[in-house]
């Protein structure tokens, strides 16, 4: 298991348009992703990714009807 517990992550922003990235921070939980690493979420329980220890990145949906995207990418941050 990565001994980082929490990641920024950056998602490109609206195609098309002059809009900012998106930076979401998520933070460890006791649970694993389906490729057996960490399950990482934000404050709202919305936005979860599994991230490995090499720091590739899985996002997974938290509710019906969703298709995460990508994101561009996953910065581990020093302990809070």
């Amino acid at each position: 298991m990565s001994d980082e517990k929490r990641y920024a992550l950056t998602f490109p922003g609206t195609p098309g348009t002059q809009a900012p990235q998106d930076v979401v921070i998520v933070s460890w939980t006791s649970t694993t992703g389906p490729g057996g690493h960490p399950v990482y979420e934000d404050a709202s329980g919305i936005v979860r990714a599994e991230i490995s220890d090499s720091g590739e990145v899985r996002m997974l949906a938290s509710g019906g009807h969703q298709s995460p995207h990508l994101p561009v990418h996953a910065e581990p941050l020093p302990p809070s």
